[in-house]
């Protein structure tokens, strides 16, 4: 089984550590989640994976292989950030050719692209634009993907599809997802972390949120 991991991680802000001691495994066929309340440094672990911040201390491993360049390649992760990154100027079918994505799979899955082949990202709504960003993320090739807040900005008719296609994505990658909408992140896990206090705490089972003071009455919901 293809395994992507990534420990020692120490991210210190000035004088304010975020990050100490970190581990987080993510394998391939799987949905990882990593938990957490705002501010607790899930993005910035995310940023990390994907090369995007350097911390003062981390180490990055597929299959127990140090990376060459410390991180992860393209080809081994892409990675969704909160923010959007694909430029306004290209158009979706340029979008579904750098991503080498098929856009009938698109549109079949979020029939909204089914006028918008030629229709340049700038003028996609907030939700589309993060519909259009999420399927390049997960569809395109890639051992791994790291999606951070893929749920914000998009319509709940639309979280259900989202959610259908990181299961028949995850047959092909390892999936790591962070959301405040933590419900859908718990549905769709398979392995289940929470980042408190600078540190991962692998969880056996969902009930034991409450035991970290993420949820106190999830047992009720």
């Amino acid at each position: 089984m293809c395994c992507l991991e990534i420990d020692s991680v120490i991210l210190d802000f000035g004088s304010h550590r975020v990050l100490q001691s970190v581990y987080l495994k993510c394998e391939k066929g799987k949905v990882t989640a990593l938990l957490g309340r705002n501010g607790s440094g899930k993005s910035c672990l995310m940023r990390i994976l994907a090369g995007e911040l350097r911390a003062n201390d981390f180490s990055i491993r597929i299959n127990e292989a140090h990376l060459p360049q410390g991180i992860p390649s393209s080809k081994e992760l892409k990675y969704l950030p909160q923010h959007f990154f694909i430029p306004d100027h290209l158009t979706v079918k340029r979008v579904c050719k750098d991503f080498d994505l098929d856009f009938n799979d698109l549109k079949n899955l979020f029939p909204c692209f089914n006028s918008y082949f030629h229709t340049k990202v700038k003028h996609l709504s907030g939700g589309e634009k993060r519909i259009l960003e999420i399927y390049a993320i997960l569809v395109s090739r890639s051992t791994f993907c790291a999606l951070d807040e893929p749920f914000s900005q998009v319509m709940p008719l639309h979280i259900e599809v989202i959610e259908h296609l990181i299961e028949r994505e995850k047959k092909n990658k390892g999936i790591l997802i962070t959301d405040h909408l933590y419900q859908h992140v718990i549905n769709l896990c398979d392995d289940l972390y929470v980042l408190r206090d600078g540190k991962t705490n692998y969880l056996s089972k969902v009930e034991d949120l409450s035991d970290y003071g993420y949820l106190s009455n999830l047992s009720k919901e």
